[in-house]
C-alpha cells in the first residue's frame, strides 16, 4: 500500500525520499470491510478518505425512499464532503464501501496541523482536488449530452471494472436509468460488438 502512496506523491510532488516516507508513517491506513459505512447522509462528516484498495458507493435517499447512486470512488481517488461554507454542514450523501477496503483516513480538524508540518502535501492535497473536479466536470458534461447507451459505452471505457464489482441496480442508478434499461443496453451492446 505504501508503495501506492509514494507512487502518488512522487506524480503530484517534489517531496524527497526521506519527506515522504516521514508523511507515510503519520498516515492513519485502515482496513474496512464490506457495507461499512463511512459517512451517512445527514452527519457531519470529521473524516477524509483516500482508496488504497477497494470500491467506495456515494449516494442519497429522496423524499420517496429510492436511493440514487452519484458516484463510486476506486483506487487512488480521494473522498472528502465540502460543505463547510453552509450553515447546516452534514453530507447531502452516504458513502458506503462496496467491497472489503484499505484507506487512508485524515482527520479533518488535525489537517491544517498535517500542512503547517509539510507544506506539500497541501499542494498535493489541492492539485488531487483540482484534478478530482476537472475529471468530475468533464464527466458531467457528457453525462448530460449522452443517451443512456453512450453513458453505458463510457463507463466501459472509462471505467469497465465496475461492471463487475457493482450490483446491476446500483450502476443503472449511477447512469441515470432504470436496471430494466440497463439490462436491455448491454444486451444490445455486446451483440453489436459481435
Amino acid at each position: 500500500m505504501k508503495d501506492i502512496l509514494n507512487k502518488y506523491m512522487n506524480r503530484l510532488t517534489s517531496l524527497s525520499e526521506e519527506e515522504q516516507q516521514a508523511i507515510i508513517e503519520e498516515l492513519n491506513i485502515e482496513h474496512f470491510n464490506k457495507g461499512e459505512v463511512l459517512i451517512r447522509q445527514g452527519d457531519i462528516p470529521t473524516k477524509c478518505y483516500f482508496i488504497l484498495q477497494g470500491c467506495v458507493r456515494q449516494y442519497s435517499v429522496d423524499e420517496e425512499g429510492r436511493e440514487i447512486t452519484s458516484n463510486f470512488y476506486t483506487e487512488e481517488q480521494a473522498i472528502a464532503v465540502f460543505n463547510h461554507h453552509r450553515e447546516d454542514k452534514s453530507s447531502d450523501h452516504t458513502f458506503t464501501c462496496m467491497e472489503d477496503g484499505v484507506m487512508v483516513v485524515g482527520q479533518l480538524d488535525i489537517e491544517q496541523d498535517m500542512y503547517n508540518k509539510y507544506t506539500q502535501l497541501e499542494t498535493m492535497t489541492r492539485r488531487m482536488i483540482e484534478e478530482n473536479l476537472s475529471q468530475v466536470q468533464a464527466e458531467f458534461a457528457v453525462f448530460i449530452a449522452s443517451s443512456p447507451e453512450e453513458r453505458y459505452k463510457t463507463l466501459l471505457k472509462k471505467r469497465p471494472s465496475l461492471i463487475d464489482r457493482v450490483p446491476q441496480h446500483q450502476l443503472a442508478s449511477y447512469l441515470g436509468m432504470t436496471p430494466e434499461s440497463l439490462s436491455r443496453i448491454k444486451k444490445r451492446v455486446f451483440r453489436d460488438s459481435m
